[in-house]
């Protein structure tokens, strides 16, 4: 029956975390560190809410761009934190999940023939969604030693008069890079003078530590050429309830509506109706969040660097990025035998873009329990390999 598959389905490769995540349901005793989502249960008032909504009988469809009163928050939030102005009328859609969103805003802006320019490493969603919409995907390496940062130098490299879409993922899973204000000016200006459009993934933007996030669409000129990206599953501990969104142009965000209404026609409205209360009461509680993954981000580059593993710091997001190339081993081949050995579960660096090569990543989204035996079981399975060299 593969036979019947359509061609760019049945060469797609599957997604690089999950292949690992799957092989841990198999197993016993796994400490997993594969998976980037949060530990922590939605917060108490947010889930009251989604109960309290279901107890008033709100189990119908909402508007096709989704609750108005969601999407009044979301103007209110996004100027509020980020100082980007949106109208509720037209210029926010209401998705499922921030997953959606990017494939939404694949599909409605590309063609065949078109070219998307991707950073590497980052998101294994970006590149099957491109090709899936029938571009092209061009990457753009990042370095440890640019701070995982993209540079206009490198954009340039791989940049072709097809691109139409710049993919920014900042702060970046699964480096945990940051790109600061200054870092993102020259990057407007490439955008600006070869007329692109950019798909602004801001989902952990609420994730930084000792840094302000600042918004690519914030920019002088951007605010029009930016589909901003983001969602409630990160910072507010909401990934089943799948509510994202994404902010645009009007123009845009009509062609988005379309290919939504035909498809998913609106996102789960209990879910919508918890979105609203997060906006409204859950900041103490993401703060709090925010300062355990801190305690964990810290925890674990320590540990790695302890190792004798380069480690560069994130800056956000609740990732870390190892290098591991000093065992000598291939990123998959690292996770492959660290699982069989010592039954710590990490995914290579590779199933995020070919710059991944020589990474792996750890999700610092576990109790520090967790990560403390993990870094043990690491720890004694790296000894063993360097010394054995």
């Amino acid at each position: 029956m593969n036979n019947y598959l359509a061609n760019h389905v049945a060469t797609l490769p599957p997604s690089g975390i999950r292949k690992f995540f799957d092989l841990v349901a198999t197993m016993k005793d796994v400490i997993s560190l594969g998976v980037g989502e949060p530990d922590f249960v939605t917060p108490w008032t947010v889930r009251e809410s989604g109960i309290f909504s279901l107890e008033e009988g709100q189990t119908m469809y909402t508007s096709n761009s989704g609750l108005f009163e969601l999407r009044e928050e979301l103007a209110h939030h996004l100027n509020k934190t980020l100082g980007l102005s949106y109208s509720p009328l037209g210029e926010i859609l209401i998705t499922s999940g921030a997953s959606e969103a990017v494939d939404l805003v694949m599909r409605a802006v590309l063609e065949p023939g078109d070219v998307v320019l991707v950073p590497d490493p980052s998101y294994v969603s970006y590149a099957p969604c491109a090709i899936l919409s029938g571009a092209k995907v061009n990457y753009v390496p990042t370095y440890a030693r640019e701070d995982f940062r993209m540079r206009v130098e490198d954009l340039k490299k791989v940049y072709t008069p097809e691109a139409k879409l710049l993919v920014l993922s900042y702060p970046n899973n699964p480096t945990g890079a940051i790109m600061t204000r200054e870092d993102l000016l020259p990057i407007a200006d490439f955008v600006a003078e070869h007329d692109l459009l950019v798909l602004a993934d801001d989902i952990y933007s609420d994730l930084t530590y000792d840094h302000t996030h600042v918004s690519f669409a914030s920019l002088p000129g951007m605010r029009d050429r930016t589909l901003f990206v983001s969602g409630f599953s990160k910072s507010y501990a909401m990934t089943g309830w799948r509510i994202g969104y994404v902010a645009g142009h009007a123009d845009l965000i009509q062609g988005m509506t379309k290919i939504h209404q035909y498809t998913m026609l609106c996102a789960p409205i209990m879910g919508q109706f918890a979105a609203i209360e997060a906006l409204r009461s859950a900041h103490e509680a993401k703060d709090d969040m925010v300062k355990a993954y801190d305690r964990r981000r810290r925890l674990l580059v320590h540990g790695f660097r302890q190792m004798g593993l380069d480690c560069f710091e994130p800056l956000g997001a609740f990732y870390v990025f190892p290098d591991i190339s000093k065992t000598r081993l291939s990123s998959e081949a690292f996770a492959e035998q660290l699982l069989k050995e010592e039954k710590v579960a990490v995914v290579p660096g590779t199933a995020f873009g070919p710059s991944g090569e020589g990474h792996i990543r750890c999700s610092y989204a576990y109790s520090i329990e967790q990560l403390q035996e993990a870094l043990k079981r690491i720890g004694s399975f790296v000894e063993r390999r360097l010394n054995n060299l």
